[in-house]
């Protein structure tokens, strides 16, 4: 675990508990019908079920676990996207999510604009987006398309995009949902290669990951969820035994 001055965490996840409401039909006549048959036209499903765990500055954590188990409606509840129906989740400093990539792009604007669209979504000022504006760019490798609308790149270059304005915006906290599904394999490399730099500058990292041998390298502490609840929390070389092991 990465030692710093401040002892105070930078995410604390206390008796968090969150349900959604699964739905069985597609339409009022579905509906109807299975009300008159007296079928359940909807189900009630637990994501969490009293999680609890602090982060603490400077850390790099995964989330491990099945499909289902919880783990990208954490890294939601961390980032303020979702809200707990019970608990509380506190975050202390600036919170960037690599979530849903790209989710605030408007694909009407040029790649230019939607830097500073999606910059300023993020948290940055526009002194901040001019300052990192060309190496934001220059990561992204598409130089020659920046003054293009959005919606005529390959899903690629948005991606890349995308990626480099987030893993450029100044945070505190970062948090990373699939980071292998961005871009080719060199590309792959270099965003690794980034979000390591990050944390060697004392970034907190809290990492979502179905690629484990990546997780054991990447993070020093992973947290192991299991039908909403927190079945390991240790070291990562340790949670990814448990994981496997089932």
């Amino acid at each position: 675990m990465r030692k710093t001055s401040d002892p105070t965490p930078r995410i604390i996840v206390d008796d968090v508990r969150k349900a959604f409401v699964l739905r069985h039909t597609h339409s009022f006549k579905e509906t109807f019908v299975a009300t008159i048959r007296r079928k359940k036209t909807t189900t009630d499903f637990r994501a969490l079920d009293g999680i609890s765990f602090e982060i603490g500055e400077g850390e790099s954590v995964a989330l491990l676990g099945y499909n289902g188990s919880g783990k990208s409606t954490t890294l939601k509840m961390i980032s303020g996207v979702l809200r707990p129906d019970t608990g509380r989740v506190l975050t202390r400093g600036r919170v960037a999510g690599l979530i849903e990539v790209g989710a605030g792009f408007h694909p009407d604007l040029s790649g230019r604009e939607n830097i500073y669209l999606n910059a300023a979504i993020l948290g940055m000022s526009k002194k901040e987006t001019d300052e990192r504006f060309a190496d934001i760019v220059a990561f992204s490798e598409i130089e020659q398309f920046i003054d293009t609308e959005v919606k005529h790149y390959s899903s690629g270059m948005f991606l890349r995009l995308a990626f480099s304005v987030a893993i450029h915006t100044e945070v505190d906290i970062l948090l990373i949902d699939e980071i292998l599904s961005v871009g080719d394999e060199p590309f792959q490399k270099k965003c690794l290669a980034r979000i390591r730099e990050l944390h060697d500058a004392g970034k907190t990292l809290v990492v979502v990951s179905h690629d484990l041998d990546m997780v054991s390298k990447l993070c020093e502490r992973s947290i192991v969820l299991r039908d909403g609840k927190v079945a390991f929390d240790g070291p990562s070389h340790e949670g990814v035994s448990v994981l496997r092991n089932g």
